[in-house]
């Protein structure tokens, strides 16, 4: 078994997900035996229960939507395993991580394990694989100049890039963005974490172009 998959869920105390499988294996090569015999613990949803990593990711590659999501590493910010584990949740094609290559992945719950994750050194390179991939740079800051994402479609072929923590989206990410969108925000904070903005633009995304009837 691959049990790079991640460690048991728990809720109120009890582990989530099921015990061994009852009865006859199903004869799928998607299964993992291990899993069957042991059970599944991990933190997938019932669709995947007992399937092996692999299968996940497959499957998950035909479900993908268009848009990736990139995020500035230049001061090892830690936001961003929460980023990646929001991108796991609306299916994003793939997530892009620019700067430092070493990330704190302890905010992904291991959904890092299901992603597709890519390293650029820096925005030049982000900005070269956008530009030959055909998709178009949507940056999230809440700077002068940028448009409320509430009122602004987002393309469905996309890449929405997030800032560091504090500093915001670098000039060079401004200045290379074909659009750069702004969360509205109501209270006294300058900004909202890198993560839950994320999460705020990837659902305006999902709620735009994607068929919620696939959802699980």
């Amino acid at each position: 078994m691959d049990e790079e998959a991640g460690p048991t869920e728990w809720v109120a105390g009890e582990p989530v997900g099921v015990g061994p499988w009852v009865g006859e294996p199903p004869d799928d090569p998607r299964y993992d035996p291990v899993l069957l015999a042991e059970g599944d613990r991990r933190n997938v949803v019932d669709a995947y229960r007992y399937w092996r990593r692999e299968a996940v990711v497959a499957d998950l590659d035909r479900r993908r939507h268009d848009f990736h999501v990139a995020i500035e590493n230049f001061a090892h910010d830690h936001n961003i395993g929460t980023v990646v584990r929001t991108a796991n949740a609306f299916a994003a094609r793939a997530v892009h991580i620019v700067g430092r290559k070493r990330w704190n992945r302890r905010g992904a719950m291991v959904t890092d394990r299901y992603q597709h994750v890519h390293h650029h050194p820096d925005t030049a390179s982000l900005l070269a694989f956008a530009a030959a991939a055909g998709l178009a740079v949507v940056g999230v800051d809440n700077t002068p100049g940028a448009v409320p994402v509430e009122r602004t479609p987002l393309p469905r072929r996309c890449v929405l890039v997030f800032g560091a923590e504090g500093p915001g989206l670098s000039a060079p990410t401004r200045d290379g963005a074909d659009l750069v969108v702004s969360i509205a925000q109501f209270g006294s904070t300058r900004s909202i974490n890198a993560g839950v903005a994320a999460g705020v633009v990837m659902h305006s995304w999902v709620r735009e172009h994607a068929d919620l009837d696939r959802a699980w």
